[in-house]
């Protein structure tokens, strides 16, 4: 009970607390019956643990983003709403996603102490219905966590032919690469790709010995242009000084890297492309000076 979501009634039987503790300052209530420490966060992390407590006795599981969560596929956005699959008619509770249907045994899979939809079925619940980018980035993360071939879902789509959104995986999986290692990542590439400027993801660079120099996280090698996006980790003093320190030993070896932030990731996207493009024509002319991009296939 200190840091995670309980059953009030179990707690009370017990003998850990009262109901008048439950409705005091200590606990917050999340959901009929559940609560928690009112220290404790309400992530999605704990919103799921604490959503799989009211569907665990009735055979329902972890779904959609917080199977992927506790998969260790973090790649929700922080609104996103805790999911589950319950047979029959549980009723719906607000902040939780319900999706009525039966899990058959091969699409289970245990972690943190909760069952919930294995990678392959998750992959194939959250491409069907996401947008085509989001379902990108959750396919990735998910196929790299459950070592499997997104191309996988196609026998899955064969096997279950009238599955809702079913259609849109090949959009989906057209985009798909299980090497990205991280959902920013992923939302770079697909925008790059889009525009017409597909990078090589997880891409080595060798030195003239045969020796490994760096992996980037996307490279376009006949320009000798990396492309890496920054994340939180970062900005961090130690890791910004390693970060140049790769930058300038890649520089003696022609390549240029072009780093990302969150920052270019949004309202900048266009300015992002825009530059890599405009690098790209400088570094290699031969191969992209006729490369016009698309600016329109970022607004889809």
């Amino acid at each position: 009970m200190a840091d995670a979501p309980f059953r009030g009634a179990e707690a009370i039987r017990a003998g850990d607390v009262t109901w008048g503790q439950l409705r005091g300052p200590r606990y917050q209530r999340v959901f009929p019956d559940v609560y928690a420490p009112a220290a404790l966060e309400l992530d999605l992390a704990a919103r799921s643990r604490g959503a799989y407590l009211l569907v665990r006795d009735h055979g329902g599981v972890l779904a959609g983003y917080s199977a992927a969560l506790l998969l260790g596929a973090d790649c929700a956005r922080p609104d996103a709403r805790a999911e589950v699959i319950v047979p029959g008619g549980r009723r719906t509770h607000p902040g939780i996603r319900v999706q009525r249907a039966t899990v058959p045994p091969a699409d289970i899979a245990i972690a943190g102490g909760c069952r919930l939809t294995n990678p392959a079925r998750t992959a194939w619940d959250l491409a069907r219905r996401l947008p085509t980018v989001e379902a990108v980035v959750a396919v990735d993360a998910l196929a790299r966590v459950g070592r499997f071939d997104p191309a996988a879902l196609l026998a899955r789509r064969g096997r279950e032919p009238g599955a809702r959104g079913c259609r849109h995986l090949d959009d989906v999986l057209a985009l798909a690469d299980w090497r990205a290692e991280s959902p920013m990542e992923t939302r770079l590439r697909v925008a790059l790709t889009r525009v017409g400027l597909p990078p090589e993801p997880q891409y080595s660079i060798y030195d003239e010995y045969g020796f490994v120099l760096a992996r980037v996280d996307l490279a376009y090698p006949a320009a000798k242009l990396a492309v890496e996006y920054d994340g939180s980790t970062h900005f961090d003093r130690r890791r910004a000084e390693l970060d140049h320190e790769r930058d300038t030993q890649l520089a003696g070896h022609g390549w240029q890297t072009q780093r990302v932030n969150r920052t270019g990731m949004g309202l900048a996207l266009l300015q992002t492309v825009t530059q890599v493009h405009r690098l790209l024509v400088l570094r290699a002319p031969a191969r992209y000076a006729h490369v016009e991009i698309d600016r329109t296939a970022l607004r889809a």
